[in-house]
């Protein structure tokens, strides 16, 4: 048995062209997919049953024990936080935000640690932006600026950009020029018309200098900026104006290097320059599938797209405070629910250190580096495979996922529509 068009749930592109071979309930084999979602759709390891600390030691127990833990430790939080989110669908993103308003938690998603200086800059200066059927189909010139889309989204050029063959381009070889800007020499700048190497930390300059050339003051320039010839700079700047359509992809080696949201910002800017003179947008590289969609819901619920505090009965916004980095660096959650995300494998030293501190419970398929800080871990369904649902592509195009494979394994939804209700059963029972 065959099925066509399945949405991948690995990362933000969302490729919705893959297909999956079935025998008996089992993935036989996948077409279409990168290396990395293969690995997804082809995992075997997955935790069986819940599990819960007795004593000191891992303990099987069943879901309505681990249900019950749970609910108590977030019940009995004065200061409890609900972190994760970007691997799971807007219909349990939904019931997660409604718990967040029942216990007055805070509620932060990946987005913390990766585009937060994204969301900043949009909401300072807006957002050029574009689907990604308009770039495939009209961009005559990609710029990657602080990516690796080859090793990150390896699909993104073949669907996209480089070498997907575009509506209103004759010819994707020779009529699209790629560019690509980073501090090493990376595998996608070995298939770029034009690779920018830059010293690190030298973006915003780098975007200064050609915003002033954009608007004809290359008086203004120096010989050389963060490492890059003033040559090199006016031949891409020639290149941006000249283009009938242009499009920058971005991502975390600008966000999360010296100048973070002003590096976006600086961005966004020249992209608006740009369209002085011709066409040109500009677009984050989304990591998790669904990172975009909890933005999305969060957005639509709280009126806020990340970090949000309940605490004082309504959404209270303020990154930097109410970031989930800042909070555990600070000590302030006394539990903490985990989904859909792995922080132990990612957050720094002393924020895994208060992790673990405190009672931590974990909703996700597999054992991974957050289980060793947690007290309780709850398997659900794997999203996108055993479970249907909606998310949003790095673009913002909402992708209905599939299920492809029958489980016995409940939902992240059903799973938190359960905590909400016993903590409401808690509370009315005093």
């Amino acid at each position: 048995m065959e099925i066509r068009d399945v949405p991948c749930p690995f990362c933000g592109c969302l490729c919705d062209d893959i297909s999956v071979r079935l025998d008996d309930n089992r993935i036989l084999g996948v077409e279409n997919c990168c290396t990395l979602g293969n690995a997804k759709f082809l995992s075997k390891g997955r935790l069986q049953h819940p599990i819960m600390r007795k004593n000191g030691k891992w303990v099987e127990v069943s879901y309505e024990e681990a249900i019950d833990e749970t609910a108590r430790i977030l019940s009995d939080a004065v200061r409890p936080l609900l972190y994760g989110w970007s691997g799971t669908v807007g219909e349990a993103q939904v019931v997660g935000v409604h718990l967040g308003e029942e216990i007055g938690a805070l509620i932060d998603s990946t987005t913390s640690v990766c585009h937060n200086p994204s969301i900043l800059a949009i909401q300072e200066v807006g957002h050029p932006g574009c689907t990604l059927g308009q770039v495939k189909n009209r961009a005559d010139l990609v710029i990657y600026w602080g990516c690796n889309p080859i090793e990150a989204h390896p699909r993104h050029m073949s669907r996209y950009t480089t070498y997907a063959d575009g509506y209103f381009i004759d010819n994707t070889v020779t009529d699209r020029k790629v560019i690509v800007v980073d501090i090493r020499r990376s595998e996608g700048a070995k298939v770029a018309d034009e690779f920018i190497q830059i010293k690190p930390g030298g973006d915003y300059l780098v975007l200064s200098a050609l915003r002033a050339m954009v608007r004809g003051r290359d008086d203004v320039v120096p010989d050389s900026v963060a490492g890059v010839k003033k040559e090199q700079l006016q031949r891409v700047a020639s290149l941006m104006q000249k283009a009938k359509f242009g499009a920058v992809f971005f991502g975390l080696g600008i966000t999360m290097s010296r100048g973070k949201y002003k590096n976006v910002r600086n961005a966004i800017e020249l992209v608006s320059e740009l369209n002085r003179k011709t066409k040109f947008t500009i677009s984050a590289m989304r990591g998790h599938f669904n990172v975009y969609g909890f933005n999305e819901v969060l957005t639509w619920m709280a009126g806020y797209p990340f970090a949000v505090d309940f605490s004082r009965g309504i959404a209270f916004y303020n990154p930097g405070e109410t970031t989930v980095i800042d909070l555990l660096e600070r000590k302030e959650p006394d539990a903490c629910l985990v989904i859909a995300s792995d922080p132990g494998a990612h957050f720094p030293k002393s924020t895994i250190e208060h992790m673990a501190a405190i009672p931590t419970v974990q909703i996700d398929p597999c054992v991974n580096a957050t289980t060793a800080l947690c007290q309780v871990q709850i398997p659900v369904a794997i999203t996108g495979i055993e479970a249907a649902g909606t998310a949003y592509r790095m673009d913002g195009v909402p992708i209905r996922m599939k299920k492809i494979i029958e489980t016995n394994f409940p939902t992240d939804q059903e799973i938190l529509e359960r905590i909400v209700t016993r903590i409401r059963e808690m509370k009315r029972d005093g």
